[in-house]
């Protein structure tokens, strides 16, 4: 667990000792001691390696001989024991966004999706020991180095993926059955949809002491080999949707020309004639293209 500590060492008082002690040997010209000149540069080098800086929002863990001492939190310029090991933890913002990958939804359909998430550690603990280190091993030397921000965005990636599969599987793409208007797909439900996967991804990720602020789906589409049937179905789906419209429009017309022509009593319509009219009607009202009159010269029978 995680335990902070309150620095109060000057750092700059010890900067101009750990000087003092290295320039030391000038001493020589006045004392003769020799033994000197060897013992204080030497000490004075070790003394400037306990110093060191904390910005805001960054954090340094303190390790002392393998044993975890504590995080210094504190914004400033600082001193510590020499042989204590200091990893530098940012605790600021950060984003990531996955790659798109291709999963099945809940209805077997192929499609793409990826994440946006942002996140920060709030746990320096957990985030160096309980998390494996990358290292970047150097070509020429063969030295490695501990690289934890790439450890945390390997993680972070990796944990996201399996939950957007997870999600991906729980919900459809999109309501193909109109008859369930209250179902909640991917395509619609955004809030809902993401705030599921920020608490998925926050399950995971504070096992090692990440906290997700947000996480969001920054792309979703269906794969390459579905896209053009599925879009032909949303043509058709809204085809239909602006055909019932127009009918329902169009009866309503109808509707008020036969209730205005019997009010008005500009004419008397048998069922016939009125059965005649609304055909008529309704063909102009619904019809593609444009109406061409035809001119009736005689009766209407």
């Amino acid at each position: 667990m995680e335990k902070e500590l309150t620095l109060a060492n000057n750092g700059f008082l010890h900067l101009f000792l750990g000087i003092g002690m290295i320039l030391s040997p000038i001493i020589m010209v006045f004392t003769g001691e020799i033994h000197v000149l060897f013992l204080l540069p030497i000490v004075g080098i070790i003394w400037l390696i306990g110093l060191f800086t904390i910005e805001p929002n960054q954090s340094r863990v303190l390790i002392f001989f393998g044993k975890y001492v504590g995080t210094a939190k504190g914004n400033g310029f600082f001193w510590i024991n020499p042989f204590y090991g200091k990893e530098k933890v940012s605790l600021r913002i950060r984003n990531l966004e996955s790659e798109v990958i291709k999963v099945n939804d809940q209805q077997g359909n192929p499609i793409l999706i990826s994440a946006i998430v942002v996140w920060k550690v709030i746990d320096t603990y957990k985030a160096v020991f309980d998390l494996e280190t990358l290292k970047d091993i150097n070509p020429s030397t063969g030295i490695g180095k501990n690289n934890p921000e790439e450890s945390y965005k390997r993680f972070i990636k990796i944990q996201t993926e399996s939950a957007l599969r997870k999600l991906a599987h729980t919900y459809p793409y999109d309501n193909i059955d109109e008859s369930e208007p209250d179902v909640i797909c991917l395509r619609s439900g955004i809030d809902e949809i993401n705030h599921t996967l920020a608490t998925e991804i926050a399950e995971r990720l504070i096992l090692v002491g990440i906290e997700v602020i947000e996480a969001r789906i920054s792309n979703l589409s269906y794969a390459p080999e579905i896209a053009s049937a599925m879009l032909r179905r949303q043509q058709a789906t809204a085809v239909i949707a602006a055909r019932q419209k127009i009918v329902e429009g169009a009866v309503g017309m109808v509707k008020l020309a036969l209730e205005s022509l019997k009010e008005k009593e500009i004419i008397e319509l048998d069922d016939d004639k009125k059965a005649s009219m609304v055909s008529n009607l309704l063909v102009v009202l619904c019809a593609d293209d444009s109406v061409k009159p035809v001119i009736n010269t005689g009766t209407l029978h």
